[in-house]
């Protein structure tokens, strides 16, 4: 089956011709469809269409583009099974995920349509007599927006939904392993009356993502995905002035303490190191475990990883579903390798997963490394994969510190009934996000989503905060004094 671009309200073809394949990576010989290798000329031709779409949307008032957003809350709900079910085929989370997924969107489309009528400015009074000082937010213009394959409905929707509450006008590259829920959000954008131009859809690899970073007409950038291309997208937008919000990676850390309830944080880091195949940038791929308990612990946790089922996302009692692909497979392999090279002792998993029909997918082994040290790259680098290192302390204070000790700050957990304890490594955790007794994972629309360090550039996406990304701040000074007043000098 043949997918197009999405430009200007109409489904097109990319300008060469090219494609290339959307497979399921749980049968990798289940082809869903040849989608446009898109070129600088197809990026060209969309961003002129939100361009033009601009004069028009930003014009709208806010409530009433709130009610169209509202609408594709009530479209993404109607299609909630049917859309989980074409996400896992293309990208394997299992159906409940998805699902999440999609409710992910649907929360934030809400959220969005009452944000709609809370776009406030701020009035001050003057310092000068018969003249008031008041602000408003205004839109600033075409927005590119790239993002990565993991979450094909829920990231890009706490970037769009902002973006175009906002009165601004939007161009997505969405990831070539998750392209045909890109489409989805566009069919139910346009279902919902979005006005032809204001949303696009442009399909590609990197000629297209760096081709709508470098557009003149594109204003503001919204990243998600390696800290690598991360970094230089803010590079290339701070040499041509434009914003750009950047979601990086992560390697995040769940800390347990010898007071904590076991079996609630075997839970959680279950959760969060094997859910969505440990394929989020919060997935938990650290555990620090307090010594007093940690060999109970480790025996715990290895009876019940045991326990989980590998196999396709559309089977219900799947646990963990493939890797997204044969490249990031064989990169959780080479860590793997590498943990055992160090010294790292692998007590679970650590190969593919040929049982039965899963040879036909890429399958990793949920993978548990102990003995490990701080300095070891398992325990550093980002693996995007089912593989969770743990390290052992003696102490509080010896957790935090090793926690802290990494290029990444998105999301980290600590599980204690030490209230004193708690509060402290929420202060004290070099994370944008941190869970007391939850996993890392587990954001919801409703508040600031993002890190420090490595894994962002400051902004946070999610909740009020990501309209600051979108809109502009305009400062008015009306003067209805009837003469000239010289602020800082005629009223001292």
């Amino acid at each position: 089956m043949n997918f197009f671009n999405y430009i200007n309200g109409e489904w097109v073809p990319s300008i060469n011709g090219e494609t290339f394949q959307n497979l399921n990576p749980a049968n990798n010989t289940d082809v869903i469809g040849n989608f446009p290798q898109s070129t600088a000329e197809d990026i060209d031709k969309a961003v002129k269409a939100a361009s033009k779409a601009m004069k028009q949307w930003k014009n709208i008032p806010a409530p009433k583009r709130g009610d169209i957003i509202r609408k594709a809350g009530d479209i993404f709900a109607r299609r909630q099974q049917e859309l989980a079910e074409i996400m896992t085929r293309e990208m394997g989370k299992t159906i409940t995920e998805t699902r999440g997924d999609i409710q992910e969107a649907i929360d934030t489309c809400y959220y969005g349509a009452t944000e709609a009528r809370r776009l406030f400015g701020y009035t001050a009074p003057s310092e000068l007599t018969n003249k008031m000082n008041l602000s408003i937010r205004t839109p600033i213009g075409v927005c590119g927006i790239i993002t990565a394959w993991n979450f094909p409905i829920a990231v890009p929707s706490w970037k769009i939904i902002p973006a175009l509450i906002c009165g601004n006008t939007v161009v997505l590259k969405p990831s070539e392993e998750s392209p045909h829920s890109a489409n989805i959000f566009a069919e139910i954008l346009e279902e919902a009356g979005l006005p032809k131009g204001v949303f696009n859809v442009v399909h590609g690899a990197s000629v297209a993502g760096s081709a709508l970073v470098e557009h003149p007409e594109v204003k503001v950038v919204g990243f998600t995905g390696s800290t690598a291309t991360g970094k230089k997208i803010a590079g290339r937008c701070g040499e041509l002035n434009k914003k750009c919000s950047l979601e990086m990676g992560g390697k995040n850390v769940q800390i347990v303490l010898e007071d904590a309830n076991m079996e609630l944080a075997i839970d959680g880091v279950l959760w969060g190191a094997f859910g969505t195949t440990g394929q989020r940038c919060t997935a938990t791929s650290r555990l620090i475990l307090q010594d007093t308990i940690y060999d109970d612990f480790i025996n715990k946790l290895l009876t019940r990883a045991t326990k989980l089922i590998v196999g396709p996302g559309n089977d219900n009692n799947t646990n963990v579903g493939p890797v997204i692909n044969e490249k990031q497979l064989n990169k959780i392999h080479e860590y793997v390798r590498i943990g055992r090279e160090e010294g790292a002792l692998c007590v679970l998993g650590g190969d593919r997963e040929f049982k039965d029909e899963l040879g036909l997918g890429t399958f990793y082994k949920p993978t548990i490394f102990i003995d490990v040290t701080p300095s070891m790259r398992i325990f550093k680098e980002e693996i995007f994969g089912p593989v969770l290192s743990v390290i052992k302390v003696s102490t509080f204070e010896e957790a935090i510190e090793v926690a802290n000790d990494c290029e990444y700050g998105l999301s980290s957990s600590i599980y204690t009934k030490d209230v004193n304890k708690a509060i402290a490594a929420v202060h004290q955790l070099e994370t944008g996000i941190s869970y007391i007794n939850a996993p890392t994972i587990g954001a919801e629309a409703h508040m600031p989503f993002g890190g420090v360090k490595g894994t962002g550039n400051g902004h946070r996406e999610g909740g009020w905060t990501a309209y600051e990304i979108f809109s502009e701040w305009k400062t008015i000074y009306i003067d209805y004094s009837d003469t000239l007043q010289r602020a800082q000098i005629d009223n001292y």
